[in-house]
């Protein structure tokens, strides 16, 4: 079969992309021809519609308008007008390339469940009909779950979210990555849907140091024996990193350090006075307000380094304007610790790739984990599952659990035996039940 999937970006780092990635690899091994169709390629090869880009112009100014504000267009007739527009150029896009290819199911991931581009899912649904080509929407993200996405200006805004997030037809199946939407779906728009969670392939090359990462720690400033926390996620207000700023912040304090140095680190290594604990941030930057200058005036409060790395970091390794460019894996390589305090998640992508890295977690317990991810087993530094916003619109959590949490990581960077239990054990789990092969059971039946 030729299968296209389809999403606003691909060959990037953020959490879709990746999944698209597994996939495709998945849908070979089972003798598939796959394509994919994005407003962006990235590093990926595929087709390109520059109107489904999720940053193109006049597709931003129609989603502002759709859910911020109606005052960029005259009236709602003007809105209605502006989306079609920009639907028919994406449908006859995608008509094109759906024939010429002769693709015979279309796997839009997000495209019909998020909100955020009325015209992209207007015209996906158009063609679908049109073409009568079997779909299965891959909806990791949904719109009541965004409030930037869930709060309709105008009447026509309110109906196409009712109407294409996701559409009802017969040739349509839908597939989400947990259970709790699974429900929600049902009770709301009475769909039926398959559960696939996110996966990752156990089976493949362990990341390690070789001859082309190895000078990573040296190009940022970094020493052998500082200690690198990765936050490896998009930065954006719902992965609360403020909350892996305060259990660094209370690493920092003196007794702590003091513990640090009177012990050799798990990896032989000696932290000293001059040693100093970094927070890497590795993804995009994906905010539409202050929140990155909140993150710094926190860190600075708590007497925390953060070194935001996006500029050197890419789905995969590459040189671009003469600089060298690392992947996403290589930053695994090199972390002593993975930070993931995020306080909403559709799955948890850096959930399983520190399981692969074989790295100890700090994890906030988010809904979905508590739902379909802590029943496995898996050991984590945990920072609870309750929290708040400050004054400064920032998550906290018991200053008891920061204080806990803290310790446990200073445990996990001087106690190497326990640490490879913890991170050994979770490897194995990992394998178990979040694998490529689990995922290439459930595509059998779908697909």
């Amino acid at each position: 079969m030729n299968i296209a999937l389809c999403h606003y970006r691909v060959g990037e780092t953020d959490g879709v992309s990746l999944e698209m990635d597994k996939w495709k690899k998945v849908l070979e091994n089972m003798g598939h021809k796959v394509y994919f169709i994005a407003g962006s390629t990235g590093t990926s090869n595929g087709h390109v519609i520059p109107e489904m880009n999720y940053r193109f112009k006049e597709d931003l100014k129609i989603e502002r308008n759709a859910y911020l504000k109606l005052e960029d267009y005259q009236d709602e007739d003007e809105l209605i007008k502006a989306t079609r527009r920009q639907a028919l150029k994406i449908e006859e896009a995608l008509k094109k390339i759906l024939i010429k290819n002769k693709i015979n199911l279309i796997i839009p991931n997000n495209i019909l469940s998020i909100g955020r581009s009325i015209p992209t899912a207007m015209a996906f649904t158009n063609v679908i009909k049109e073409l009568g080509i079997r779909c299965i929407g891959h909806h990791h993200d949904f719109y009541w779950e965004r409030d930037n996405f869930s709060q309709p200006t105008c009447n026509f805004v309110r109906k196409a979210l009712e109407e294409y997030y996701p559409p009802k037809d017969d040739l349509i199946s839908h597939v989400v990555i947990n259970s709790i939407v699974q429900k929600e779906l049902k009770a709301r728009r009475n769909l039926d849907s398959v559960v696939i969670p996110n996966v990752f392939d156990f089976d493949e090359k362990l990341w390690n140091v070789d001859d082309y990462n190895k000078d990573f720690r040296e190009k940022l400033g970094i020493k052998d024996n500082d200690i690198l926390m990765l936050q490896a996620t998009r930065v954006t207000n719902r992965k609360a990193i403020e909350l892996a700023i305060d259990v660094i912040g209370e690493m920092q304090k003196e007794e702590n350090r003091k513990i640090l140095e009177e012990a050799k680190l798990y990896n032989g290594k000696s932290f000293n006075g001059n040693s100093r604990i970094v927070l890497l941030l590795a993804g995009m930057i994906e905010t539409a307000d202050d929140y990155v200058e909140r993150l710094k005036t926190r860190a600075k409060e708590s007497n925390v380094e953060l070194l935001f790395i996006n500029n050197l970091v890419e789905h995969s390794r590459c040189v671009k304007n003469n600089n060298k460019i690392y992947s996403l894996w290589d930053t695994y390589v090199f972390a002593d610790i993975i930070t993931y305090p995020s306080i909403q998640e559709g799955w948890g992508n850096q959930f399983l790739e520190g399981l692969f890295a074989k790295r100890p977690m700090l994890v906030f317990e988010y809904d979905v984990y508590k739902e379909d991810i802590k029943e496995k087993g898996f050991k984590v530094i945990s920072l609870g599952d309750k929290y708040e916003l400050d004054e400064c619109g920032l998550a906290k959590v018991n200053e008891g659990i920061i204080k806990r949490a803290a310790g446990e990581c200073i445990k996990l960077l001087i106690d190497k035996d326990y640490r490879k239990k913890m991170v050994e054990e979770n490897f194995r789990l990992g394998s178990e039940f979040l694998s490529l092969e689990s995922l290439e059971k459930k595509l059998k039946s779908i697909v």
